[in-house]
């Protein structure tokens, strides 16, 4: 029997050696975790913190509202749209307000350069509707123009020299004394949820972009999600293992690493010019994306059904099911909480996508909401896009806010995917 000889000091003390730095290795390495997450959090709270600072005055609207008279000296009943409405509620603002217009009206343009054109749109509409109002005194609310809303938000100051700012200092005067008469009220900016784009920025919304960016998602989802999970579970279950499936694999991987503007140009060549899908609409972004998506749906698909553990195979195949009911039966709904993972993954990189729609002509302005998936259209991500490089001041504060719009549509899709998920993962 061999005799069990007790360490020495020296052997214990190079083991507690050993012992306290592996412990303080690990001590390091969870130091150095902490602090990658705080800062990877500091940057995203920055990062989240510089776009509510620089978009939530949008959703504050400064609107005037005034009694206008419609002078039916300056109206023609029989040609309405003839008349310079504008000009006239500028001319009786000014008089409201005790400020005289010279003879070459002057004074005038200048306070219709702080109205929005809406104002003179709704007296126009009222004309049309009915021509009695001609004579009468009606009551009208709209935005201020926009410079005109960022002096009262204070993005607009009188230390600014005057040639330097968008307003004279005569027109801020006349804006105090309309904001000292009750004419001008702060309120909620309902205008930007329930509009759609506009070259006037006070009149544009999101509203078209969202629809757009839903139908274009919905279709993307109904055409990447069903063949990609597919093409997965025929490559993972079914198909031979052999050189050309091999090829097959590695093409895909490749086509995830694909830049986004190659599926634009793809799209550009066949969809547009070659099966004459109409451009910049839900139906061709929907295609474009949807090839953009695949790959990521098949990679995610196959890693989801190599998860579910060879038992529950063979056991289905014991008690005599099929190798297609093995599958459909009972591998792929134990794979669908990964699988939903990697739909939500694709589709929110397709929804944040803007090179490939570029290509397929989403860059173009458009107005209205879309009511069909071959209705000319724009997307959050393009919308975006266009207002960053307009050169009205007040459209940097709507891109702004266009971008708290993407990330809460996001952030509902999201939701809406992990509660399906989760709802599969109880089932199963």
């Amino acid at each position: 029997m061999t005799e069990i000889r007790p360490a020495s000091d020296e052997l214990r003390a190079a083991v507690a050696r050993r012992l306290k730095a592996r412990n303080a290795a690990e001590r390091r390495f969870q130091l150095y975790g902490r602090i990658a997450i705080a800062v990877a959090l500091g940057f995203l709270l920055l990062l989240l913190g510089r776009i509510v600072q620089q978009g939530w005055s949008t959703f504050v609207d400064y609107r005037l509202t005034a009694q206008v008279y419609v002078d039916p000296a300056r109206i023609d009943p029989a040609d309405p749209g003839g008349a310079n409405y504008d000009l006239m509620i500028a001319e009786q603002l000014l008089k409201r307000i005790g400020v005289a217009d010279d003879e070459f009206g002057t004074r005038s343009d200048a306070m219709k350069a702080l109205l929005s054109g809406d104002l003179g749109f709704q007296v126009l509409d009222r004309v049309k509707a009915d021509p009695s109002v001609i004579g009468k005194t009606l009551t009208l609310s709209a935005p201020l123009k926009a410079d005109a809303g960022l002096y009262f938000k204070g993005q607009i100051t009188r230390a600014t020299p005057e040639d330097e700012r968008p307003l004279t200092s005569e027109q801020l005067d006349w804006l105090d004394r309309l904001n000292a008469g009750g004419l001008v009220k702060s309120e909620f900016n309902t205008t930007f949820l329930t509009r759609s784009d506009s070259t006037e920025p006070e009149q544009a919304g999101v509203l078209g972009a969202v629809v757009g960016s839903a139908l274009m998602l919905l279709l993307t989802a109904a055409l990447a999600i069903p063949i990609g999970v597919l093409a997965a579970t025929y490559l993972e279950e079914f198909a031979p293992k052999n050189r050309w499936t091999d090829m097959v694999e590695v093409n895909i991987n490749n086509l995830a690493a694909v830049p986004s503007i190659v599926y634009g140009l793809l799209g550009l060549a066949v969809f547009i010019n070659w099966m004459n899908v109409p451009r910049s609409s839900p139906l061709v972004g929907g295609l474009v994306l949807a090839l953009m998506s695949l790959p990521t749906v098949i990679i995610a698909t196959r890693s989801a059904l190599r998860a579910v553990p060879p038992s529950i195979r063979e056991a289905a195949l014991a008690l005599g099911a099929s190798r297609t009911q093995t599958v459909f039966h009972h591998v792929l709904p134990l794979a669908l909480p990964g699988v939903m993972t990697g739909a939500i993954l694709s589709l929110a990189h397709a929804l944040g996508e803007t090179a490939p729609l570029l290509m397929v002509g989403m860059v173009s302005f458009v107005p209205g909401v879309p009511d069909a998936l071959t209705s000319a259209s724009t997307v959050l991500p393009v919308q975006i896009f266009i207002w960053e490089n307009a050169s009205e001041r007040a459209f940097q504060e709507r891109t702004a806010a266009a971008i708290m719009v993407l990330l809460a549509f996001m952030i509902i899709m999201n939701l809406a995917a992990v509660l399906l998920r989760r709802r599969f993962e109880r089932r199963w």
